[in-house]
């Protein structure tokens, strides 16, 4: 455990932040799956509804600095691509 009243700051700060970054990912990792079981059921409506969802929560997992604008914009691309080619 640190001494210094600066250190003992930056743990709870570091904590804070662990934990919202923990919550930023998991949604976003949530709205992803969502889209892809939202297109292999073949919900067109839907599909589109969590990809909405899932495109704003890429986004703010990128500008928390969680993720690589590239895997961002990966991520938004084969969703996408995938809700394009639904049967």
């Amino acid at each position: 455990m640190p001494n210094i009243k600066s250190a003992k700051k930056r743990v709870k700060t570091n904590a804070k932040k662990a934990e919202m970054n923990t919550v930023v990912s998991s949604r976003m990792k949530s709205a992803i799956k969502k889209v892809e079981k939202e297109v292999k059921a073949g919900n067109k409506e839907a599909a589109n509804d969590k990809l909405k969802d899932a495109v704003k929560n890429i986004d703010k997992a990128l500008t928390s600095g969680l993720i690589h604008k590239n895997k961002a914009a990966r991520q938004k691309s084969r969703l996408t691509k995938m809700k394009n080619n639904m049967e």
